[in-house]
């Protein structure tokens, strides 16, 4: 978390030399998953996301955003309404920590340039690295095996506005498709658990963060203007 803390404001004071606007701030919000236990609603926090954001704007209409994003998923067959997951039962909880580096679009222009109440939608997305807790099942319960690590594509829809000339909020949502189907322990990748899997076995998992970011803009007054 330090280190990662340290990298944004490091990369936030290398650019802001170079003539264009800078965002830093956090991500608050809630996490859900989408998988093999529990319930299937794609925007269903249930747990809580926090996470620090920079976004270097290149012109009125888009910006790169990196972020780091710590964040418990958990689901549990209980609230599901699939009448097979609620007799099963099953229930589990992991961890996400997640970096991201991608690309943000705006519907409307939004000009940092000048000091004037602003709002536009927006839509991102990019590459994320991320590390979670193989999990297994084992008379019905859930248990630990390795610290796993893996890459996701976010999809992110949200809509922000300038609050004052120094402050803008945003609220998103972003689905994370994955490339593994064991987020919650029903596809252990570990050989002597394969005999343990259940659920759908060719449906990878996602998981979803949304709520809301604030950031701080600071650096030169850019000139969004062809060379």
């Amino acid at each position: 978390m330090n280190r990662v803390l340290i990298l944004i404001i490091f990369l936030a004071f290398g650019l802001s030399s170079k003539a264009q606007i800078n965002e830093v701030g956090i991500f608050a919000g809630g996490s859900n998953y989408i998988g093999d236990i529990g319930k299937t609603n794609f925007v269903n926090p249930n747990q809580v996301a926090l996470g620090l954001i920079y976004k270097w704007n290149r012109s009125t209409r888009h910006s790169y955003r990196f972020s780091f994003t710590h964040a418990k998923i958990a689901a549990d067959d209980a609230d599901s309404k699939a009448s097979g997951r609620n007799e099963r039962g099953y229930s589990f909880k992991n961890t996400i920590n997640e970096i991201s580096a991608g690309f943000e679009f705006n519907f409307f222009d939004f000009d940092l340039h000048h000091f004037k109440p602003q709002t536009t939608p927006y839509v991102a997305t990019g590459i994320n690295y991320y590390s979670y807790n193989e999990l297994y099942f084992f008379d019905g319960i859930v248990r630990e095996d390795e610290k796993e690590r893996g890459f996701s594509i976010p999809i992110i829809l949200g809509i922000k506005s300038r609050i004052n000339n120094d402050f803008v909020i945003g609220i998103e949502a972003g689905v994370r498709y994955t490339f593994t189907d064991n987020l919650d322990g029903s596809n252990p990748q570990n050989k002597n658990y394969t005999n343990l899997k259940f659920g759908n076995l060719n449906s990878n998992d996602w998981y979803v963060f949304s709520g809301i970011t604030l950031t701080y803009t600071f650096g030169e007054n850019p000139c969004f203007c062809p060379n």
